[in-house]
């Protein structure tokens, strides 16, 4: 039996555990899938995974683990210069994909395995030490090439019992979302979370909002989705009554991998009577807080600490932000066994990464509310504005303008000023193209909301916001223009 998935065996036959589209696994089928591929891949040093929204992909993922052998997600949109990279500082022996795959020349080199979702054979015996190494997930920083973080089975285990415990997820659970499987949020929450819990997954290959409908409507009772998704559903929600059933069945609805904006919270809630929930993780150090299924759903927070992360905030010096009064900024670190081990390859960036102390530097800037809640503004290279003696988080700026009629996205960015040192910019994609809201009356819009410092002092109007795999606005992008 697996530690890390004890249902993943020959019984009981008929309890499903994967299902993308039409086509599905049960436990035993997946046992018996991924008991082969672990045979086939032998006594690889790693193996890398093309990581595409199908069936194989996740019994590649089950497979590498139940053998004790890294895993290296591909994210199949990436260029072959990144993957060339990828490659050369990982090392696969060989690659797994679906046998219906075509895979680009970066990759023509490796060992080629066809996944057989239908194969059958033994389940490896775990050997495997908790701190040894499961998955290499590559991160893109601000410069350089994307480093890849190492994430050992201890970080896996930890993270998705303290969801568990945080959630109340459980082997009834079942499962629905639109993920891309190359990353933390879509591979390790949405589909080695059901997994570990011995409940089910239905993953809908391309996200929609008919999609959530009809799986929540047929039995699915949570939905993860990221804010580009949860937006998209509170757009359809005015004239789609099956999608507002749907969500108001739903047990647990969670919204990760960047801020949801406060206002696609209440379009939600009002038009359900359900919150949707939010976490907050990064790659190195997967899940850090959230805010639980038996507390208080508060818009625009993470929620509080799970159990065994210990999260401080530090000033610039590194001392701590002992206010807990939801104004005091400071950089998130986090401690505990939800981290990864290292940058593979990078000492030095390893090393910068942690304070002497073991805590990681996530670069993440936040608020803490009296009763711990936690309340990030922004990323401390892109989102903390310096402006007229005040250190300014964007977020908490981005949620008042889209709260305005007239605004449909929204970004907040510092830019140089003379007199302030940065001066806010409001990048804004207006809701009627032909009549884009002024400087003036956002101005006074943010300045009603929150404070008259934290009022921006430049507009500029875009047709649409930059934005990644995952949904998240790329600022540095913006700033470029």
């Amino acid at each position: 039996m697996s530690s890390l998935f004890p249902a993943v065996s020959p019984t009981p036959a008929d309890r499903p555990a994967l299902r993308f589209g039409e086509r599905s696994l049960t436990y035993a089928e997946l046992a018996a899938a991924a008991g082969a591929t672990a045979g086939r891949i032998g006594a690889a040093r790693r193996v890398a995974v093309w990581a595409v929204p199908e069936l194989e992909t996740a019994v590649a993922v089950v497979a590498a683990l139940l053998a004790g052998i890294p895993a290296v997600p591909l994210n199949p949109k990436s260029g072959d210069g990144e993957l060339a990279h990828i490659l050369s500082d990982s090392g696969p022996t060989l690659v797994l994909a679906p046998p219906d795959a075509g895979l680009p020349p970066a990759l023509s080199g490796l060992e080629r395995v066809d996944v057989d979702a239908h194969a059958t054979g033994p389940v490896p015996e775990d050997r495997s030490a908790e701190g040894d190494p499961a998955l290499v997930v590559y991160t893109s920083g601000t410069t350089g090439p994307p480093k890849g973080a190492v994430i050992p089975r201890r970080a896996l285990t930890s993270t998705l019992d303290a969801l568990a415990d945080a959630w109340g997820w459980t082997g009834d659970d079942v499962l629905v979302h639109g993920l891309p499987l190359f990353h933390v949020h879509g591979l390790v929450l949405g589909v080695l979370g059901p997994l570990r819990r011995g409940g089910s997954v239905r993953h809908l290959g391309r996200f929609s909002p008919a999609g959530v409908a009809r799986e929540l409507n047929g039995g699915a009772t949570m939905l993860f989705g990221v804010p580009t998704m949860y937006h998209r559903v509170a757009e359809a929600l005015p004239g789609d009554p099956e999608l507002a059933k749907a969500l108001t069945r739903a047990r647990l609805l969670v919204s990760g991998s960047a801020a949801l904006p406060v206002h696609d919270h209440e379009r939600i809630a009002a038009a359900t009577g359900r919150r949707v929930i939010e976490r907050y993780g990064m790659t190195e150090t997967l899940m850090n807080t959230s805010v639980r299924a038996d507390g208080e759903p508060r818009a625009g927070t993470v929620g509080v600490p799970l159990p065994g992360v210990e999260l401080r905030l530090v000033e610039e010096d590194g001392t701590p932000v002992a206010e807990r009064d939801g104004e005091s900024v400071g950089e998130i670190q986090v401690r505990g066994p939800n981290l990864f081990t290292e940058y593979l390859n990078r000492p030095d960036a390893t090393a910068a990464a942690f304070t002497p102390d073991g805590f990681f530097r996530t670069g993440d800037m936040a608020v803490r509310d009296p009763d711990g809640y936690v309340r990030i503004v922004g990323r401390k290279a892109t989102d903390l504005i310096k402006s007229g003696g005040y250190k300014i988080g964007a977020g908490e700026i981005e949620n008042a303008l889209l709260e305005h009629p007239a605004v449909r996205e929204a970004a907040v960015t510092g830019e140089p000023d003379p007199d302030l040192g940065e001066r806010i910019v409001a990048w804004i994609v207006p809701a009627d193209p032909g009549a884009p809201p002024s400087l003036e009356t956002l101005a006074a819009h943010v300045a009603a909301r929150l404070a008259p410092h934290k009022r921006p002092r430049v507009v500029r109007h875009l047709d649409a916001l930059p934005r990644n795999d995952m949904g998240k606005i790329m600022k540095r992008a913006l700033n470029r223009d």
